[in-house]
């Protein structure tokens, strides 16, 4: 397991569409473990393979329930409607207000290729959506609402 280096903005690869997993090959298995390593180093909630050089459709979530292992991921349903700020490894630094639906539920395969569908709603809808976007080229700046703001910014904010 190793960490790897998170590409940012401006990296053409987060603009591109990932292919679709076939098989799960021992290389795959290695991205996912070292994909979950990197999100936990880098403290974040998702990583997508994409952010980390890789256009496979695969995407790991943990908002601290444990490991969710999204393999060629789904969105099949959406409901309701929630509004917050969202950062990402991608764009470090900054945050913004989007708006995502508050329940997601989406089709996917497990690590082993077993298909099945998840629920999530609040956070772990928001993560679900953010992730899947980068799978095609879709960075959550594209849907900020206002401006990008520096995490400093916010800091002083909430203390005021």
């Amino acid at each position: 397991m190793a960490i790897r280096s998170i590409r940012t903005l401006g990296d053409p690869v987060l603009r591109k569409v990932s292919k679709e997993v076939k098989e799960i090959t021992p290389k795959i298995t290695k991205l996912i473990d070292d994909m979950l390593d990197t999100m936990y180093e880098e403290e974040g909630v998702g990583l997508a393979a994409p952010q980390v050089g890789m256009l496979k459709r695969i995407v790991v979530i943990d908002i601290g329930d444990g490991p969710i292992i999204l393999i060629n991921p789904v969105i099949i349903a959406t409901e309701g409607e929630q509004t917050g700020f969202e950062g990402c490894l991608s764009v470090p630094g900054k945050s913004g207000t989007v708006t995502r639906p508050n329940k997601v539920t989406v089709r996917a395969f497990d690590e082993n290729m077993d298909e099945f569908e998840l629920t999530g709603t609040e956070l772990l809808a928001r993560a679900i959506c953010h992730e899947c976007e980068h799978l095609d080229g879709i960075v959550y700046v594209d849907k900020v609402e206002g401006r990008l703001y520096d995490n400093e910014e916010l800091e002083e904010m909430e203390e005021e």
